[in-house]
C-alpha cells in the first residue's frame, strides 16, 4: 500500500570521527608477514646470524606498517547513511541499506559493525565494503524483528585499511535512528487480496441474502439460474422484455470495534510470538478490510485499565493512525479488568456496532469475568469473541499415557479442553459469536466472520 511507505524510518546520515581510545591497530597482513619472517629461524639453527636477519625483516615490516598508517586519511573523510528498504514489521525480514562515501585519494577497505538493539537481530550485523577514491559503496543486511513497539539504533563501529593493508584504523559514526517496529503488515495486504478477490467472486454467484433494510442497491443485471425470486426487478423486466435481477452490495458506514486483552493470560507464546502479537496482527488485517468496506473501525486495548483507544472513524489516514496504535500495544503482567472494559466501550458506542473482542479465558472453577463482561453488550452489540488455541495442549490430549504422570498429564489438558469448549457453548447460548482458533487461522476467522455478518445484516 502507498501509505505504508510513509512507514518506512527516517533515513540516518553521519560523519565518522576517531575512536576515542586507541585509534589504530595493525592489519591482518602484518601478522602475514611477521609469520613469514619465521622462515629466517630454519637457517638461524646453523649460523646464528641469521638470526639478525629476522630482526631486521621484523623492522622492515614495522616502518612499513607506520607508513601505511600515516598514508591512510582521517576517519572525517567518511560519510555513512544508514536506510530502509520498507516497515519495520514483527517477524517480517527487512533490509537495511548501509552507504559509505568516501573523500579518499585512494581504495579503502571497511569493515562495520551497526549497532542495532537486541529485538531486531540477534547478533551485530558485519559488514565488508572497498570503497573507490572519492566514490561510494553500498551494503546491506537482513533483520527480523521479534517485538513491536519503538527502539533505537546507535552507531557504525569501523576499522579501514589502505592498499597494502598493514594498518588499520578505528572510527565510529553516530547515525542515531528512531525505528518503530509494527504489526506484520503482510499479512494485512493479504487479507485485503482476499477481500477484493471475494467481491469480483460474490458479484457472478448468489449470496443468500435477507431482504429488508441493511442492504444497499448496487446494479442491475440479467436474470440467472438460480436468483431469488423476490430479487426480481419486475419494471425493468417489463421494459427490456427478459428477467432482470437486481443486485446488492453490503451496507456501508457500518461500525467495527476491535477490543484486545493484554492481561498476563494473553503472554503465553505460540510459535515465535505472544498471543497478543497474533491477535494484534489479525486485528489489522481485520480493520483494513472493515475500513476498505467503507465502515468505522475503533481499537480498544485494555488490561487493569484502558491501555490505548483509537475512536471509530474510517478512511486511509485513520487506517495509518491504527497501526501507529496497535505497534505500541503491549502485554501486561496483572489481570485484565473485562468489566470495566465493557464499561467503557458501552460508553463510547451506544449505537449498535460490531465487538470483535480477543481475549483469553481463564483457567478457574468459576466463570471467567470475561463472559460476564461480553453478556453486557449483547443486548446493544453483535458481539464476536476469539480466543486463540493452544496447539501443544491439544497434542497432549491426544497421546496415550505410558505411565502415571502421564496419566495425569493428559487428564488435565483434557479437562481444559472440555471446560473452554463448554464456556464458549454458553456464550453462543447467550447470544454471542464465539470461535476457538489455531493462531495462524486467526486473521482470515475474524475477516471471514465480519463478512457473513455483514452479508446476513446481523447489524
Amino acid at each position: 500500500m502507498s501509505e505504508w511507505k510513509a512507514m518506512i524510518p527516517v533515513p540516518a546520515e553521519g560523519r565518522a570521527r576517531n575512536s576515542k581510545r586507541l585509534g589504530f591497530a595493525f592489519g591482518y597482513r602484518f601478522f602475514l608477514l611477521l609469520l613469514i619472517g619465521f622462515v629466517w629461524l630454519i637457517p638461524a639453527f646453523v649460523d646464528h646470524r641469521f638470526v639478525y636477519a629476522l630482526l631486521l625483516w621484523d623492522l622492515l615490516i614495522l616502518v612499513a606498517w607506520a607508513i601505511d598508517l600515516v598514508a591512510l586519511p582521517s576517519a572525517g573523510t567518511f560519510a555513512f547513511r544508514r536506510s530502509w528498504t520498507s516497515p519495520l514489521a514483527l517477524s517480517v525480514s527487512s533490509s537495511a541499506v548501509i552507504t559509505a562515501v568516501s573523500e579518499a585519494r585512494s581504495r579503502l577497505y571497511v569493515q562495520l559493525w551497526d549497532a542495532i538493539p537486541w529485538t531486531l537481530r540477534s547478533e551485530p550485523p558485519r559488514l565488508e565494503m572497498k570503497v573507490p577514491a572519492g566514490g561510494r559503496a553500498e551494503s546491506q543486511y537482513l533483520v527480523t524483528p521479534t517485538r513491536r513497539g519503538t527502539t533505537s539504533a546507535s552507531a557504525l563501529h569501523l576499522r579501514y585499511e589502505g592498499m597494502l593493508r598493514l594498518a588499520q584504523r578505528w572510527a565510529t559514526a553516530e547515525l542515531k535512528q528512531e525505528l518503530t517496529v509494527y504489526p506484520n503488515l503482510h499479512e494485512a495486504k493479504r487479507q485485503a487480496v482476499y477481500l477484493i478477490r471475494s467481491r469480483q467472486i460474490n458479484m457472478e454467484k448468489r449470496f443468500s441474502r435477507v431482504r429488508g433494510a441493511g442492504k444497499s442497491f448496487e446494479s442491475l443485471r440479467e436474470y440467472r439460474n438460480g436468483d431469488d425470486f423476490a430479487d426480481i426487478c419486475w419494471t425493468a423486466t417489463a421494459r427490456r422484455g427478459k428477467l432482470v435481477t437486481r443486485l446488492y452490495e453490503l451496507e456501508k458506514s457500518q461500525t467495527v470495534w476491535l477490543v484486545l486483552d493484554t492481561g498476563r493470560l494473553m503472554r503465553t507464546r505460540v510459535g515465535a510470538v505472544s498471543k497478543l502479537d497474533h491477535a494484534v496482527n489479525a486485528s489489522l488485517a481485520l480493520s483494513q478490510v472493515a475500513l476498505l468496506t467503507g465502515d468505522r473501525v475503533g481499537l480498544l486495548a485494555y488490561g487493569r485499565g484502558v491501555q490505548l483507544k483509537v475512536p471509530a472513524r474510517r478512511g486511509s489516514s485513520h487506517l495509518r493512525q491504527f497501526v501507529e496504535t496497535l505497534a505500541h500495544v503491549r502485554e501486561q503482567e496483572s489481570e485484565a479488568d473485562h468489566l470495566r472494559a465493557a464499561s467503557q466501550l458501552m460508553r463510547d458506542q451506544k449505537r449498535r456496532s460490531l465487538v470483535v473482542w480477543i481475549t483469553e479465558l481463564a483457567e478457574t472453577a468459576m466463570t471467567p469475568e470475561v463472559i460476564d463482561a461480553a453478556s453486557k453488550l449483547l443486548p446493544r452489540h453483535v458481539v464476536l469473541i476469539a480466543v486463540i488455541g493452544q496447539p501443544d495442549l491439544r497434542l497432549l490430549a491426544l497421546n496415550r499415557p505410558d505411565t502415571v504422570p502421564d496419566m495425569y498429564q493428559i487428564s488435565a489438558a483434557q479437562e481444559v479442553i472440555h471446560r473452554r469448549e463448554l464456556l464458549l457453548a454458553r456464550l453462543r447460548e447467550r447470544g454471542a459469536l464465539a470461535v476457538e482458533v489455531e493462531s495462524g487461522e486467526l486473521a482470515a476467522t475474524l475477516v471471514n466472520s465480519y463478512l457473513q455478518v455483514k452479508q446476513q445484516d446481523q447489524l
